[in-house]
């Protein structure tokens, strides 16, 4: 089933996350006075190489030091790097040769029943700090804190429950991408572009301890989740979800594959065969379809906006596309339509989610109509038909945009806390 308007389909160009289409997000801006400074002789430097973007991103940073309210763009479709080299060539897709030969590891056992509960994944290192220009970027890399913050503070875990991962190797890395693609993410241009922040070209301190290890560290939160449901039944890590980064190419605000290399770990290490992923972002999971194409061990479901990036879409194994202005009752009930067969065909050891929650009405990126609770019955379902079939489960969060995007998500994973209870 291809991800593709109907022949004499609409494209909503009012509604649609194109390029050049804006529209505005308010929010407001305070800076580091230090970093600020240190950003502006930064890019009066540049603006020998640059001068047309230093001015630019010159303006951006005083506007933002005044602390006034700051319109910035909608997250946009990253446009495909040029390059004088060829492309590179892209892994093949996982096969039972490339398990590891360790007698310790051998395909897990189903979940005992009636034994599901949650196993929480969180580290502060998640969040990306850049002395306050993180916040010109239209993605809230603080909802990972202040969801688990609100956790603590209405008694839904104790404090010291949750744990925390180890971040992903390089080894980890190259299960699904390039050495190419992970030799350039040493240059900030490339990250800059990759994350559609220009304002990173102006960061005077590394991007590897800023920006690279915090989404290695969250992404290895994924594996951890991955693990840990193979015994408790759900996992959630409470970031991850980078649905659109490819094996060669990082877009949409995603750098590294976490859930597709959180499966060929454990197919490596032999604690799972096949892998279901059930992706309900308002954005079509298109890295995902490509890095786990043509597998046989994987299904990609996705059910997604079809008039907004990304455009063109790649082909999961099932696509349902929604149109703008759908709320939770279509969501849920074309969700529910497919879901027995998804199980069907995928036959699967382990069901990873996708749970953006951009389909948010007002989510500046998208235009579904969805609500809190409408989101919140969303994972529940999904987890529900996990448990029935016994299933593992892991819940990552992926996108969400508007200002109450954390809020819809802490209510969605409280009240899996509060039906499944937490791991002892």
């Amino acid at each position: 089933m291809r991800n593709l308007l109907p022949p004499g389909g609409s494209i909503y160009l009012s509604d649609a996350r194109l390029p050049g289409v804006p529209r505005e997000v308010n929010f407001s801006v305070k800076l580091d006075p230090i970093l600020f400074l240190c950003s502006i002789t930064h890019g009066l430097l540049m603006l020998i190489k640059t001068p047309f973007f230093a001015l630019t991103l010159f303006a951006i940073g005083c506007l933002g030091c005044a602390g006034c309210q700051q319109a910035d763009s909608p997250e946009t479709g990253s446009i495909p790097e040029t390059s004088d080299t060829a492309p590179p060539k892209l892994p093949l897709p996982f096969t039972p040769e490339d398990a590891m030969p360790i007698e310790e590891h051998s395909t897990a056992s189903p979940v005992p029943e009636q034994s599901f509960s949650v196993a929480l994944v969180y580290s502060s290192g998640y969040t990306i700090k850049l002395g306050g220009l993180e916040k010109l970027h239209p993605f809230d890399i603080a909802k990972y804190e202040k969801i688990h913050r609100q956790l603590l503070t209405d008694g839904v875990i104790a404090d010291g429950i949750t744990l925390s991962p180890k971040s992903l190797t390089d080894e980890d890395l190259r299960l699904v991408h390039t050495q190419d693609y992970l030799k350039r993410l040493t240059k900030r241009e490339n990250i800059a572009r990759y994350l559609e922040a220009d304002a990173l070209l102006l960061v005077p301190m590394s991007l590897e301890k800023a920006v690279l290890q915090p989404f290695r560290l969250a992404s290895g939160g994924t594996l951890l989740a991955a693990r840990e449901c193979l015994e408790s039944g759900i996992g959630i890590n409470l970031g991850g979800g980078y649905h659109h980064a490819k094996p060669d190419i990082g877009e949409g605000f995603c750098l590294y594959a976490d859930v597709p290399i959180a499966i060929r770990k454990l197919q490596q290490e032999r604690l799972i065969k096949k892998a279901l992923v059930i992706d309900v972002d308002a954005h079509q999971g298109n890295g995902t379809a490509v890095c786990l194409a043509d597998d046989d061990s994987t299904f990609t479901f996705s059910m997604h906006q079809r008039d907004i990036y990304p455009i063109p879409k790649e082909q999961s194994d099932l696509d349902v596309e929604l149109k703008s202005g759908d709320g939770d009752d279509l969501f849920i009930t074309m969700m529910e339509e497919h879901l027995e067969d998804v199980f069907l065909q995928s036959d699967a050891d382990i069901c990873f989610i996708v749970g953006g929650c951009d389909p948010l009405a007002g989510d500046p990126l998208a235009n579904l109509e969805m609500t809190h609770e409408g989101i919140k019955k969303r994972d529940a379902i999904i987890v529900e038909n996990c448990v029935k079939r016994n299933i593992p489960v892991v819940l990552t969060l992926s996108g969400g945009y508007s200002q109450d995007a954390w809020r819809a998500q802490y209510l969605s994973v409280r009240n899996l806390i509060e039906t499944y209870g937490m791991k002892e």
